[in-house]
This record gives structure tokens, C-alpha cells and sequence, in this order.
């Protein structure tokens, strides 16, 4: 039986629920024929769903017809959740368009359209609600042929004639040779979206759905898929009881219970059908399934051998303030939203420094309403919201090498990134043309993720970077003291340097529009256009009704249905659409009232920072060009230059380290018909010395500084509450689950040989004062009242720093942001769950080589902790 995943798509209100609902019934997988209107439809599971009759989270079912298992999603056809439809794409073999006979082709139908084609998606056309009197076959045909494809044929009467013959050559020939087609050509001619079938009826009285789905069972093919893992994972839920699931499709092989995902384990899988799911062992490739026990997921990951993603197009136009009622803790707003964000990437929720304020992306109005009931109903509390902005995005207009240095003491990094402008809406992408013998493979791929795990802000408005190529051109790692952070801050850097140095623009949201106007009016939509800084084509006129169709700024048309309907006297209709992101048409006002100063953001610094003499100093963006240690000429972008002393640096495959998991590169990928390695160079005076690294630099080391040369701080119940074991525990006993983690942190810091602090909550007990206690070998602190732990992070991190390597262990992002700018280095709960077991399995290595040698001797080695 062939495995096929498709979706269903459509404009609100163009019977995509009731079709799905219609489809179940005839296939027999629920006995009972549900409505929307009645609020007992089977895909509708949740209570805003069916109170509103419109999909919000996009759901699956499983169905049989014929030889055919298909597994259904059901997608969201309101413009405001159409982030949600967006990223079921990439998981569907073939796709179902459902039309509304009465309405035709509308604005979201052709954006629809559109992704499809994006995506290369093989669709199927459902005509809906063809019992209506308005709903004229020959009309809506018509008009699918014009505004979608005239490769969209009529397959309602199951014909397989001379027209559809005419889409491609090779059916043509095989008509001509036999005088008919053959069903397994049509299928091949579909999936290649060369045809498109279009089908006619009334998914409420079940007419021309069975015709519809015999159709689909004859006209689809099962992907060929690969034996190597893969999986992409689409979107990311909890269920009723607060478990995280990851729905992915598997694309290769086959996912266990039990197996690894990145380091984590795969405790159970599930195939949702509505809200019931079953579990199974075993999911083969072409199946979607809800993963549990991954934390570390996200919507869009490829997983193994799976590719990369695409970026989104239909993204949110508009911003919103999050205004915090009294009572709310801002730490804690931001920590659900956040979860909140894992489920919507698009929420794009993040903390402005500036205003001190907490800001997210929506698409509208409906999407707004209810978001606020979802914060409520999940986290009971009551959040309002400031009137929505202009979500803004930002580019570059030319070429240019960024360079980012960082280097305090016992720390280095050097990133030099070309970056050039990209198509629109391409988002960002990365490659590399660094020779390996420059830099370790494992360091480039982990710049690569560096790039592109967060957004980057610009330097007009602070808006986010996009459309923007970058490409690995340089860069230098150090034998001993370069760690993943420091490339993390190198990347940022370079990027925010090359920016600095850039012809940037500014970029708005626009609408397509289609504008339907009684003759009359058509002179005053076109003046109106003109003044919006709009275009459009010349008018089209339809029986006494004139038809303007173009494109315009968000900011001027978003509110322009009203005035529409004000002097046309309601007989003016208006139809917009996303269109994407272009340049904006008031670029010198809008910055100037935003007022953004890129130098004063301390939280995205476009400077580095050196070392000399046994100390870091910081290097103004404007001179790092001059400063850097490796060189680059790329001619037509940058003039040739020269680095500093190289000694001391390793530069090659040779390297030790690497880490982080990016974009993978092959061979081929390491050349860029950009980059030019000149065979001499001009020796020029720089600015600020060379730097070398030399012995009587190195500042002499008190006693204590000699054994302590690293500080590691953890956020005791944020670790707690992130390894799975140790969330169990507590669900149980919290003491228990504090002792247990106590006593892991005792042997990691025996193995480390770090300065070890572990830092509990306790701002919620009456009275309580900060106390300290010592356990063998690590400190253990419980914070005062009214003082939580990152608080206490946050003072520590800033007192020690410039004295000791820092690093803290929390998966709090705000926490994270906090500590970064206090010079130390954040480590995510998972990454240091990783270094905890591997730092006990060396730990038994060692006990089991000391056993080895020692066996035979009558010593016997009983040993619970590794102490100092």
C-alpha cells in the first residue's frame, strides 16, 4: 500500500474543513458526518476552532482508499495563520486547492499558488460548493485556467482526452502512438506538476467526492525513498499534559523508540489521527509522527540526511508591544512566550534593551485575539498588546568583507564573512571559500551556525538582517584557547562590522491588491495608489466594473478597505495579499523616527576586541579592518591588506576542536569565484601594532589563579527542570532531584578541575537571607528573597569578569543575553548534559585503566565522588 501525505489548502471560507470532514466520511474513518457551522467537526479540536469556524493549528488523520494510505493535514485558510499552512509544505507529497465555486480565484488563492509552485508541490483542484446558484462551472473553470495555470484540466468526468494530452510533449506522443494515455504517465506528468486535475462538487452534500478521492488514488505515486535516516520536522505542539512534541516526517530509513536524535533519546512515538494518537515502535520513511523527548527541535530542522530548509514567505507585517499587567514578572512573560515562539517561530519574540519592553511579530487582528486567549488559557495570565507597527527588515546594496576579532584574555577567534546582496526573499544563506588549510572545516561549520541562528539587527533601525548572502572567506582559531563561544562572537561581530561598512536599505512589507470598482470610482483608486507609492497595471474593465490590480506599502494600505467603502458606497471590494518584502517608499522618515543609533547598542556591538599585554581592549568597528590577523583581497570589494604576527596560531586541518552542528559542506562547496588569494602583498603601516603572542605577555598568576582557571556557574532548577531524569525526580521529591544533581556537579568539577558554584532559587521564601554551603569541592548557593538565581548569575558573572574564564550553564535566554554581555560564555542545559556524561565516562576510563594496572596488588578502589 503506497504511503502519500497530502495537504489541504484553501481561502477562508472556501469549504476546506468540510471537505476534509466529507473526505473522512466517505473513507470511513469516522462514522459520524461532522459540520462547522454545528461546531463538531473532526479536525476542529479546539475550542477557539470551532467558535470562530475557522482552522487555526493545522491537524492529520489518517484515511484508506483503495491502495492508497493517506495521511491528511489539514491546514489553516485564515491569512492571519498562514504561517502555520506555510510549514506543512515541506512535509507534503501532494497537495489539495480548494476553490469556492461562488467566489472563484481569490488575492490568498494565487498567493497559495504561488507556494506551491515555491515549494514544487504536485496539486490537486477541488471546485467547492458547486450546489450554490452563484456557482457557474464554466465561470470558475475559466478563471482557474487564466489566474493559476492553463495547465489545470477538468478531470471530474474521468476523461483523459486530447487536452490533457496537450501539457507536455512526452503525453502528446504517447497519445498520438496509442491513441489513449495511460494512468501511470498521467500520475508521472502530475508529479511533475505539468498537469494539474481539477475536480467539481459540494463537499457538504457529499457530491463529487468520491469522485475526487478515486482520483487521488489513481493519480498519485509514492515517494522513493532513501535506507539513511532523515527526518524534517514541521512544527512543534505540547499536548494537554505539557509534553513537548516534535511532528516530523520521516523522509529516510526508520526512527525507533529509544534511538538518538542529536544526543537525545526518542522516548515514544505517535501517529495523531484528530485529537487521539497510537504509538508505535517503529516509523517508517513517508510516515508523520509526533516525537516525544527531544527539547532541542525546532520547526524547519532537517534531521540526518534530510536537506536544508527554504526560507518562509508569508511572514508577519506587524509588531506589537507586549504590555505587562501588574502582578506579571517581565523574566517570566518572556519565558512562556518563548515557549510560545518553539510552536510559531514567527511570533519572532524578543526583549528591546532600549525600550524595556517585550516585543512580538503577528500576522493581524484575529491572530492577536487569540494568541492573548492562548497565553491565558496555558499560563493564566492576562496580557495586553500596544497597537501594531510596521514590522521593517533591513539589506545591503553592495558587496563587503565583514571581520570580527575576539579575543580577551585566554580567548581566540577571527571571522571575516563576504556578504553580498541576495535575491528578495531569500533570507539569509551561508557557504564557505576558506581553504580547509586556513581553517579547520569544524570551525567553519560552526560560523556557518552562528549565522544563522538568530536574527542579525541591521544598522538603520535595528530591524532584522535579510536577503543577505554570506560567504566564509577567512579566518584563525587558536591550538589552545579557542572555544565555540568565541566564534560565536567573532561571527556576530564580523556581520554587525560589515553592516557598519555597508550601503544598507530598508525594507518594507507590501500587499498585491485587487481592486474592484464601479467605472466612476476607478480615477480616484488610481490617484490614491499613486499617493501610497503604489503602482499598478492599466485598468481592466468588466461589465460596467473597473478592475485595478498592483502592489503597495502595508503602512498606507492596510486600513484603505474602509475609505474604499466610504466612496464607492459599499459597492468597492478589496482584495490584498502578501507580496513580500521591497524597499521602503519613506526610508529617510521612518529611520528617522525610530531614531535606532547602532553604536550605542551594547547588546550588538560591531567592534572586537584584541589582547596585549596580558589584556583585552576593544578596537572600533572603523579600524578592525587594520587590525585583524588574516588577510583578504577580493577585487572589486575591499583593497588588499595585510594581518599582523601570525606565531602562536594554528591555521589548519591540524587543529584540535571543532564542534557545533551547521550546515554540512562537501569539497566543492570550499570555492568562490570571489575569492582571490594574491601571491604578494604590500607590507603597509597599521594602526595599531601587531600582536604577538609571547611569553613575558602573559601576566604572572597569583597561587590561586595558577589551579582555578575557570569559574563554571549553573542555574541549579533550570538544569533541574531540563534534563529529563532529574524533572521526573522532582515531580516526585525536589530535595531528591537538588541532592541527585549536587552530586553529578561534585564529579564534573573533580574532572574539570574548575571553580564550581550551583545556584538555587529561593526568592520566594519569606525572610529568606542568601546562604552558602560547601560540598567537598563545589559551592552550593541558595539566593535570598526576592533575589532569583540569574540575578545572582548576573552579579557574578559582572564581578568576575576580565579575572577568570566564565561560563554558565542555563537554558534561560535572557539569562544567556545577560551573561554574554558580561563577557562569559552561556552553555545550553543539553550541551551540558553532554559534557556531564562525557565527563563521567572518561571518569570510568580512568577508574577502569587504574583498576587494569593495579590488579593484583590487593588495592581496592571503592570511590562514590572525584574530589579535589
Amino acid at each position: 500500500m503506497k504511503k502519500i501525505t497530502v495537504g489541504i489548502l484553501a481561502h477562508v471560507d472556501a469549504g476546506k474543513t468540510t471537505l476534509s470532514e466529507a473526505m473522512l466520511y466517505i473513507s470511513g474513518t469516522i462514522r459520524k458526518l461532522g459540520r462547522v457551522d454545528k461546531r463538531d467537526a473532526f479536525l476542529d479540536t479546539y475550542a477557539q476552532e470551532r467558535e470562530r469556524g475557522i482552522t487555526i493549528f493545522s491537524k492529520q488523520a489518517e484515511l484508506a482508499i483503495g491502495d492508497a494510505q493517506l495521511m491528511l493535514l489539514d491546514t489553516p485558510g485564515h491569512v492571519d495563520f498562514s504561517s502555520e499552512m506555510e510549514r506543512t509544505l515541506q512535509v507534503l507529497d501532494y497537495a489539495i486547492l480548494v476553490i469556492s465555486g461562488k467566489d472563484g480565484v481569490q488575492g490568498h488563492t494565487v498567493t497559495l499558488w504561488k507556494l506551491l509552485q515555491k515549494y514544487q508541490i504536485p496539486a490537486f483542484i477541488f471546485v467547492n460548493k458547486m450546489d450554490l446558484e452563484t456557482s457557474s462551472r464554466d465561470l470558475v473553470y475559466g478563471d482557474i485556467r487564466r489566474k493559476l495555470s492553463g495547465s489545470c484540466m477538468d478531470f471530474s468526468k474521468g476523461e483523459l482526452g486530447e487536452d490533457v494530452a496537450a501539457v507536455s510533449e512526452a503525453l502528446i506522443e504517447e497519445y498520438l502512438e496509442h491513441g489513449r494515455l495511460e494512468e501511470e504517465s498521467v500520475a508521472e506528468a502530475i508529479r511533475k506538476r505539468e498537469l494539474f486535475p481539477c475536480y467539481f462538487g459540494s463537499a457538504l452534500k457529499l457530491d463529487g467526492v468520491e469522485n475526487f478521492l478515486a482520483g487521488i488514488e489513481r493519480f498519485t505515486l509514492q515517494e522513493d525513498y532513501s535506507d539513511e535516516f532523515g527526518a524534517v520536522v514541521y512544527k512543534i505542539t505540547r499536548d494537554s499534559k505539557g509534553t513537548r512534541l516534535s511532528h516530523m516526517k520521516i523522509t529516510g530509513g526508520s526512527l525507533k523508540t529509544r534511538e538518538l536524535i542529536d544526543g537525545e533519546k526518542v522516548d515514544q512515538i505517535r501517529i495523531y489521527s484528530g485529537e487521539k494518537f497510537k504509538t508505535v515502535s517503529e516509523a517508517e520513511a513517508g510516515s508523520i509522527v509526533a516525537v516525544c523527548g527531544l527539547s532541542e527541535t525546532r520547526a524547519g530542522q532537517g534531521i540526518g540526511s534530510f536537506g536544508n530548509q527554504v526560507m518562509p514567505t508569508l511572514e508577519p507585517a506587524l509588531v506589537y508591544d507586549v504590555i505587562i499587567e501588574s502582578g506579571e514578572d517581565a523574566h517570566t512573560v518572556l519565558e512562556r512566550l518563548y515557549q510560545l515562539e518553539e510552536e510559531d517561530p514567527q511570533l519572532h519574540v524578543r526583549w528591546n534593551s532600549e525600550t524595556g519592553r517585550i516585543q512580538t511579530s503577528l500576522m493581524g487582528e484575529v491572530q492577536l485575539e487569540i494568541l492573548k486567549v492562548l497565553i491565558e488559557e496555558r499560563f493564566g495570565m492576562n496580557l495586553s498588546f500596544g497597537e501594531g507597527r510596521i514590522a521593517y527588515k533591513e539589506t545591503i546594496k553592495n558587496p563587503v568583507v565583514g571581520a570580527g576579532h575576539f579575543e580577551p584574555l585566554r580567548h581566540y577567534a577571527e571571522v571575516q564573512l563576504l556578504m553580498e546582496p541576495g535575491e528578495r526573499g531569500s533570507g539569509i544563506d551561508v557557504s564557505s571559500a576558506c581553504s580547509t588549510d586556513v581553517l579547520d572545516k569544524n570551525w567553519q561549520r560552526l560560523i556557518a551556525t552562528h549565522v544563522l541562528e538568530r536574527e542579525h539587527p541591521g544598522v538603520l533601525t535595528g530591524s532584522p538582517l535579510t536577503d543577505v548572502s554570506i560567504t566564509i572567506v577567512a579566518g584563525r582559531a587558536h591550538e589552545k584557547h579557542t572555544e565555540g563561544g568565541d566564534f560565536r562572537q567573532a561571527t556576530y561581530r564580523a556581520i554587525r562590522q560589515g553592516l557598519m561598512k555597508a550601503e544598507t536599505i530598508l525594507l518594507e512589507p507590501w500587499y498585491s491588491f485587487i481592486i474592484e470598482i464601479p467605472q466612476e470610482s476607478v480615477g480616484t483608486a488610481m490617484a490614491d495608489v499613486q499617493r501610497m507609492g503604489g503602482s499598478f497595471d492599466m485598468p481592466e474593465s468588466e461589465e460596467g466594473t473597473a478592475i485595478l490590480k498592483g502592489r503597495a506599502p502595508v503602512s498606507e494600505m492596510k486600513d484603505y478597505a474602509l475609505k474604499l467603502n466610504s466612496y464607492t458606497k459599499g459597492h468597492g471590494h478589496l482584495q490584498l495579499a502578501m507580496e513580500g518584502y521591497f524597499p521602503c517608499h519613506n526610508q529617510e522618515e521612518v529611520i528617522e523616527l525610530i531614531g535606532y543609533d547602532p553604536e550605542r547598542d551594547a547588546e550588538n556591538p560591531a567592534d572586537s576586541v584584541f589582547c596585549a599585554h596580558g589584556a583585552g581592549y576593544n578596537v572600533k568597528w572603523d579600524e578592525v579592518d587594520d587590525a585583524v590577523h588574516t588577510s583578504v583581497y577580493i577585487p572589486g570589494v575591499n583593497e588588499e591588506r595585510v594581518g599582523g604576527e601570525q606565531s602562536g596560531f594554528a591555521g589548519g586541518g591540524g587543529q584540535a576542536g571543532g564542534g557545533g552542528v551547521g550546515q554540512s559542506y562537501s569539497d566543492e562547496d570550499f570555492s568562490h569565484p570571489a575569492f582571490v588569494q594574491p601571491k604578494k602583498r604590500e607590507i603597509r603601516e597599521r594602526k595599531i601594532a601587531p600582536k604577538e603572542f609571547k611569553a613575558d605577555y602573559i601576566p604572572k598568576k597569583t597561587k590561586e589563579q595558577a589551579t582555578l582557571t575557570e569559574y563554571v556557574l549553573v542555574d541549579g532548577y533550570n538544569i533541574i527542570f531540563a534534563w529529563e531524569d532529574l524533572k521526573e525526580l522532582s515531580k516526585v521529591n525536589i530535595d531528591a532531584a537538588r541532592d541527585a544533581l549536587i552530586e553529578m556537579m561534585q564529579n564534573y568539577q573533580g574532572y574539570r578541575k574548575c571553580r564550581l558554584v550551583l545556584v538555587f532559587d529561593a526568592y520566594r521564601v519569606k525572610g529568606g537571607e542568601r546562604r552558602q554551603e560547601v560540598y567537598d569541592n563545589i559551592t552550593v548557593v541558595y539566593t535570598k528573597e526576592a533575589e532569583t538565581a540569574d540575578a545572582y548569575i548576573e552579579k557574578a558573572t559582572y564581578e568576575l569578569r576580565g579575572k577568570y574564564k566564565v561560563r554558565v550553564a542555563t537554558s534561560d535566554r535572557m539569562e544567556q543575553l545577560i551573561i554574554i554581555g558580561n563577557d562569559a560564555f552561556k552553555v545550553s542545559a543539553q550541551e551540558f548534559r553532554r559534557e556531564v556524561e562525557a565527563a563521567n565516562l572518561e571518569i570510568k576510563e580512568m577508574l577502569r585503566e587504574y583498576s587494569r594496572k593495579h590488579a593484583g596488588t590487593g588495592n581496592r578502589i571503592k570511590i562514590k565522588k572525584i574530589r579535589d
